[in-house]
């Protein structure tokens, strides 16, 4: 026995196997989400063709999920920190199977559009709860590296799942994508119930009354010493609630991050919602047009990887405001008029690679941000706010195309995001929460 407080351990000791693998399952977690989330995408165009939808509609229809990712973040990131965030992790997987089946059955647009605000209410919560848990298992030489990691099994969820669309679609219809979606976010509940216990800092904060006997049990799997008694509360320590991060000294950082996050992620999605509706327009068969999209997420998965190792040489923050920056440049580029699919791939993959590499790092930033006692509901509030401008990219996006705008055009216009995000994360974020 040990009367060391178990947060100090975890924070200075060399992280354990168990602490690995519960980072592993988080990552497994984030490529569910990134499945769900873009089964839309690659079933747009069966689902454009099947019901004679144009680009204005359909881009409302790529928004659905979004809208409810960020009430699901909101919601669901509050509760995170009420009620644990393994407990929350589960129900929103429950959620996200429901929102699935229920989407392969639609047979119109307004239904498909409650199903996909269904699925997103539980993707924005299982978000927002697997920031906040693998910030708090990892140590603190590892923590950015971990949730860079983390976020990285969302564009990983984009290839994989994006090379079974692809197989899928040669075989049957956009059904399809979303029943594979529906099977496998049941699948992860008992990995989640066995193999992510809840957050010895949640614990601590919390403290139940079998507080002591759970946080030893975890220690024992992480092969640490356990305690003999809790350490004494932070009475200084804040309640976590909405009022905490829009009120006094969170009130600024907050909003800075929110508006960061929004600006950056009305890039991301453009390039991710658009890619496959944009190559099969050029004349490409469906499943290419999957298979460029499965590009960019290659891209992706690999500048979340590089991002995650230079951040055990350089401050995580000024390689995200890098990202952004190039995020900004590589859009543009993409916007140029291509005819060749290679040449699409390729420019998918590097626009790919610099976005989410920017996305992960915001994740880094803003677990940083907050303390334990709302972590996960200041990664909720930035994720559920910020996630307006996933919802709204899509939607804007195909009004612009409507409206006569050539891909260069809206290209340019969407780059914008990320110019500007960098922007306030350097001149203000910089100075207040770093």
């Amino acid at each position: 026995m040990t009367e060391t407080d178990p947060r100090q351990t975890i924070e200075t000791d060399n992280m354990s196997r168990f602490q690995w693998s519960v980072v592993a399952i988080m990552v497994g977690l984030l490529a569910l989400d990134g499945f769900d989330v873009l089964s839309i995408s690659f079933a747009s165009p069966g689902i454009a063709a099947d019901w004679g939808i144009d680009r204005a509609a359909l881009g409302i229809v790529l928004s659905m999920e979004l809208v409810g990712m960020s009430f699901g973040a909101i919601i669901f990131g509050r509760l995170a920190d009420g009620l644990g965030r393994r407990a929350v992790i589960l129900a929103c997987l429950c959620i996200v199977s429901f929102g699935m089946f229920g989407a392969s059955s639609a047979n119109g647009i307004y239904p498909l559009c409650a199903w996909r605000v269904l699925t997103g209410l539980g993707l924005g919560g299982v978000l927002a709860a697997t920031n906040a848990a693998t910030a708090e298992v990892a140590n603190g030489r590892f923590r950015a590296l971990c949730i860079v990691l983390m976020a990285a099994g969302y564009p990983l969820g984009n290839v994989i799942g994006g090379s079974v669309a692809a197989q899928l679609l040669a075989i049957y219809d956009w059904r399809a994508i979303f029943q594979f979606g529906a099977v496998v976010s049941l699948l992860f509940i008992p990995v989640v119930w066995f193999g992510a216990p809840e957050s010895i800092n949640f614990l601590m904060h919390k403290r139940p009354a079998d507080a002591l006997v759970k946080i030893n049990a975890i220690l024992a799997r992480m092969k640490k010493p356990a305690i003999g008694a809790l350490p004494p509360p932070d009475a200084e320590r804040e309640r976590p609630g909405f009022k905490s991060l829009v009120s006094g000294s969170h009130l600024l950082p907050t909003a800075a991050l929110t508006f960061v996050y929004f600006a950056h992620i009305m890039t991301f999605y453009f390039i991710l919602k658009w890619i496959p509706k944009i190559v099969a327009d050029m004349g490409f068969a469906p499943s290419s047009a999957a298979t460029v999209l499965v590009w960019a997420s290659v891209g992706g998965l690999l500048g979340s990887v590089t991002l995650g190792l230079l951040t055990l040489r350089v401050r995580v923050f000024w390689l995200t405001v890098l990202a952004m920056l190039l995020s900004s440049a590589a859009v543009v580029w993409f916007g140029q008029a291509r005819s060749d699919l290679a040449d699409l791939s390729m420019a998918a993959a590097i626009a790919g690679f610099v976005t989410n590499a920017g996305v992960v790092g915001i994740y880094a930033v803003v677990a940083n941000a907050f303390p334990t006692e709302f972590r996960a509901s200041g990664t909720g509030v930035v994720i559920g706010f910020g996630r307006g401008g996933s919802a709204l990219a899509p939607a804007l996006a195909g009004f612009l195309f409507s409206a006569g705008y050539g891909l260069g055009s809206v290209a340019l216009l969407m780059a914008l995001g990320s110019l500007m995000g960098a922007a306030v994360l350097t001149l203000v974020v910089r100075r207040i929460a770093m």
